[in-house]
């Protein structure tokens, strides 16, 4: 059993009591017994400090302010307070403190993926429940609600093998789980939250739960995909895959022959095996000449993923060429995202086909002042029936559209560009994005199947008409 080391006494014992629960696949539902500290009223936040062992920071605070900003800077969060819970004792306590004046919760492991919705409530953050555990003979991993990609990576990739992580390691696993979770691996093996066993958490009645396909089903179906709108989920459990040899890596031209590439893209993905992803790149980073591209992952062999790109090979002027055997762990390198906060903005729709016209007129508008514009092949295990919230993915293609930048002109500018590529891309559009990917503009049902919004809708009248917990992208009013 590989594990990480806890970083609070606390903590070491929620997850020793944690750890039986895993080994021995109980599916038991405990009650919460809360902490017996009266409440003043609803406004006087300052109780909170008397209720939990976790840092409480309330507007004045020093650090208040630094706390409560999300990954992208540009999203204002009017959040009351910033409560990072100490264990999972607090965040039960937490959660009977909000059901009892009437308070929501937000909670944002990392602070990706924020929006407005935010405002008025208290923002959770969850870095102390960082349990890290890989059982390598079993394929299965278990991680506490404030693990990152890159807590897990190495872990994973001394077992031998793979979990269903996106392309940015810094991103929180459990929000990017209970989003779907597009993985570079999802061509193969579906969304992210296809692969969880269990989930745990605290219900808004106080109820903690452990759900799985035979204890708590509708939860469990409504947190594998469907956001976390239902409870404050604290852990997270699920399988893991053996790991071939794999390859990866970034070919770039300049941005000239952006729609030779883009064509070239085209012809390959039309008849791509599930084990190969590809995603078209154009990019212009400041400082840096623009350029155009694919961001390359192979399970396999890099002689096999060569073959399969020969469209690219008759492409002149290649400047740069990192294709190349990687671990588990290196996976981040491929796209070398940010990994501190920023500004800017990003734009993601689904695509039903790429069609002459669009790869010439896409191609032929200036980017500025986007930095950069991907199309990602999607198709394989996506398409097929999904049993999660998330449900199946139609559509072949993805495009996402980012930019970067501090201030409200910016904003505005991006967001400019952005309406012109979403009007070129207009009849090819099927309007729909992943959740994960929402801009703050956009709504959980821009994101799920009609189906899907309706019965999350029923979950979470059912579970938390009080609406003690608020996401990112609520599924009610």
């Amino acid at each position: 059993m590989l594990n990480s080391s806890d970083r609070h006494p606390a903590q070491r014992t929620a997850n020793a009591v944690s750890r039986r629960t895993f080994l021995a696949g109980s599916a038991a539902v405990a009650a919460i017994s809360l902490l017996a500290t009266p409440i003043a009223s609803a406004d006087d936040l300052s109780t909170l400090r008397r209720r939990l062992r976790g840092t409480v920071l309330l507007p004045g605070d020093a650090g208040f302010e630094d706390a409560r900003k999300p990954w992208t800077l540009t999203i204002d969060q009017a959040v009351r307070a910033v409560v990072d819970v100490a264990d999972v004792g607090d965040a039960s306590a937490l959660v009977g403190y909000a059901r009892e004046t009437g308070t929501s919760l937000s909670i944002q492991p990392t602070g990706h993926s924020a929006t407005p919705a935010a405002n008025g409530s208290i923002l959770v953050r969850t870095r102390h429940l960082d349990e890290v555990r890989v059982d390598p003979e079993r394929k299965i991993a278990r991680v506490g609600a404030g693990v990152s990609w890159t807590q897990l990576h190495s872990l994973v990739a001394q077992g031998g093998l793979l979990a269903l992580a996106g392309s940015a390691p810094g991103v929180g696993i459990t929000g990017y789980t209970l989003g779907g979770g597009l993985s570079w691996f999802s061509r193969r093996y579906g969304w992210a939250a296809q692969s969880v066993r269990a989930i745990e958490g605290i219900c808004a009645d106080g109820a903690r739960f452990r759900a799985t396909t035979d204890s708590e089903p509708d939860l469990f179906w409504a947190l594998r995909g469907g956001g976390g709108d239902y409870g404050l989920v604290t852990a997270i459990e699920f399988d893991l895959y053996p790991a071939p040899n794999m390859c990866g890596g970034s070919l770039r031209w300049p941005a000239r022959h952006a729609p030779a590439v883009l064509a070239a893209f085209r012809e390959t993905t039309n008849t791509a095996p599930e084990e190969l992803a590809v995603w078209f790149n154009q990019s212009h980073f400041p400082g840096a000449p623009p350029l155009t591209g694919i961001d390359v992952m192979y399970l396999g062999e890099p002689a096999a993923a060569r073959a399969l790109l020969k469209p690219f090979a008759g492409i002149a002027n290649r400047i740069s060429d990192t294709l190349r055997p990687l671990r588990f762990d290196e996976i981040g390198t491929i796209t070398n995202e940010p990994t501190a906060p920023g500004g800017g903005r990003q734009r993601a729709t689904l695509l039903t086909t790429l069609t002459d016209d669009v790869i010439e007129s896409f191609t032929a508008v200036s980017m500025t002042p986007l930095i950069n514009i991907q199309i990602r092949h999607l198709g394989g295990a996506l398409g097929r029936p999904s049993d999660t919230a998330a449900g199946p993915i139609k559509e072949p293609y993805l495009a996402n559209l980012v930019g970067r930048g501090d201030t409200q002109t910016a904003v505005e500018a991006m967001q400019s560009r952005v309406a012109t590529y979403l009007e070129l891309l207009k009849p090819i559009n099927s309007g729909r994005t992943p959740f994960t990917l929402l801009a703050p503009e956009q709504t959980a049902a821009q994101a799920l199947p009609n189906d899907s919004i309706s019965r999350l809708q029923t979950i979470k009248e059912r579970r938390d008409p009080q609406r003690v917990f608020r996401s990112n992208y609520p599924v009610t009013d």
